[in-house]
């Protein structure tokens, strides 16, 4: 039997950065990877999606550029699209390889499964460590009454325009996932209605920014229906007929599509792990239990990512990585970090920290600052003035609590926000910090001197 210091179990985010900051250490590393090095986000997640939301993004800013003054006849390759998103992620994956090799992490291919508390068994193959790190990640969660195949897609399927673009797409779930390929669908030709069972898109997100990107979104087409579920669908000659209704009960009514894409969500890889035999154990959610160290319940074994805890997000399952890897190399690291969330729609959303509802529940006393990006000049020389900047921080300390936005490049804003949360900074420190101009930066100052009614270029109401 080889024997390591450590055992990475999947090399997705969370499990390259566990595997190299250990080998950074000094620790013996092997990854093992079940399927592509990379993991769901570089392969079949994250990247691919991102690279068709620009593409959808290119086509959908030449079809409307005649209002600039720019004449333009777009056309679709969904073949040689399809080409470029996988050029792309080859690029990234091959890149993880080589930084891998580069810091001396062994590679092995194959399903891994604990034969005992400190041994798993790959292709017939055994290993020993002394530590071990869980990032098997998750998958598509599944929509009873919708079984995922031809007529059901998974948001792998969905990546592949090249198979064709249906003329009409129910997509089912008004997270992120369903927002994205919601738009994706519709800038590329598709007719879209989007369903949500809460009653507003993004349910666990600021609810007044969610509802700005809604309409956002509507005003390119797609049909957006929440309070709503789909409770099964039928094969007939002019399409599949979806029965929709009421999440609340009430009439409902019958929609006719091509295709279904159901993207509820996502759940946990744990099956076959063999856990029990390590004496690690799960919630009722099919989660691995977890302290902010990412120890599990079983002495030197962490769990880290999607298998671990929500958020499902890579860059808290990087972030999990290093403190995994530190702590199974003697060193004492938690996880106590600032997780930013972001739909890379467009306009995009973002959001860090409390929501106003969040903060009153924690006992603040709640104050809002808001600046409208129709009042930014920069967000008008690029086209669009749709969005806002939300600022939330407690009224008797002026600690800033959360920030959200809608709108150009939300996802790149959302840094500055996190890292003054993660400073302890206060919505004056926003406001006293000197932004560059024209930039959509300067929304964020301008939301924080909203906050004490001292904003310069909206009216102080």
């Amino acid at each position: 039997m080889e024997r390591y210091d450590l055992i990475v179990i999947g090399t997705g985010p969370g499990g390259y950065h566990a595997a190299i900051r250990a080998a950074q250490l000094g620790l013996k590393v092997l990854a093992v990877e079940a399927a592509e090095v990379g993991g769901v986000c570089l392969n079949v997640g994250c990247i691919p999606t991102k690279a068709l939301l620009h593409a959808a993004e290119t086509l959908h800013h030449l079809k409307v550029a005649e209002g600039f003054g720019l004449k333009a006849k777009p056309e679709l390759d969904p073949r040689k699209l399809g080409a470029w998103r996988d050029q792309v992620v080859g690029r990234l994956t091959g890149g993880v390889g080589t930084l891998l090799k580069g810091n001396k992490v062994d590679l092995a291919r194959g399903f891994a499964r604990f034969t005992g508390p400190k041994e798993i068994e790959v292709e017939g193959k055994r290993y020993g460590a002394r530590t071990f790190i869980l990032a098997t990640g998750s998958e598509p969660a599944s929509l009873k009454g919708f079984p995922f195949g031809e007529d059901v897609w998974d948001s792998t399927r969905a990546l592949k325009v090249e198979e064709g673009i249906p003329k009409r797409l129910l997509v089912i779930g008004g997270g992120a996932v369903g927002l994205e390929f919601g738009q994706i669908y519709r800038r590329l030709g598709a007719e879209v209605t989007l369903i949500e069972y809460m009653p507003e898109i993004l349910p666990a997100g600021d609810p007044e920014t969610a509802g700005l990107l809604r309409r956002a979104l509507e005003k390119e087409g797609i049909r957006v229906l929440t309070g709503t579920k789909a409770v099964g669908y039928e094969r007939q000659k002019d399409g599949l007929h979806v029965a929709l209704e009421p999440a609340q009960g009430g009439k409902g009514e019958t929609l006719v599509v091509d295709k279904i894409l159901v993207a509820v969500g996502r759940k946990p890889r744990t099956e076959g792990l063999g856990l029990e035999k390590a004496g690690v154990a799960v919630d009722e959610k099919g989660f691995v239990k977890v302290n902010q160290k990412m120890e599990t319940t079983a002495s030197g074994i962490y769990a880290i990512g999607d298998v671990a805890r929500p958020p499902l997000l890579a860059h808290k399952a990087m972030k999990e990585g290093l403190v995994a890897a530190e702590n199974a190399a003697g060193k004492e690291s938690a996880f106590d970090y600032q997780v930013p969330s972001v739909v890379y729609t467009s306009p995009e959303w973002a959001g860090v920290g409390l929501t106003e509802e969040e903060a009153r529940r924690a006992g603040y006393k709640v104050k809002v600052g808001k600046f409208p990006l129709a009042a930014s000049g920069r967000a008008l020389t690029l086209g669009g003035a749709e969005g806002m900047v939300k600022v939330v921080g407690d009224a008797e300390t002026d600690l800033l609590l959360g920030v959200f936005l809608v709108g150009p490049q939300a996802g790149e804003l959302i840094a500055e926000a996190t890292l003054a949360l993660e400073m302890g900074a206060t919505v004056t420190d926003l406001a006293l910090t000197v932004h560059a101009h024209p930039t959509l930066s300067e929304g964020l100052m301008e939301a924080a001197e909203a906050f004490h009614k001292q904003a310069i270029h909206i009216l102080n109401r």
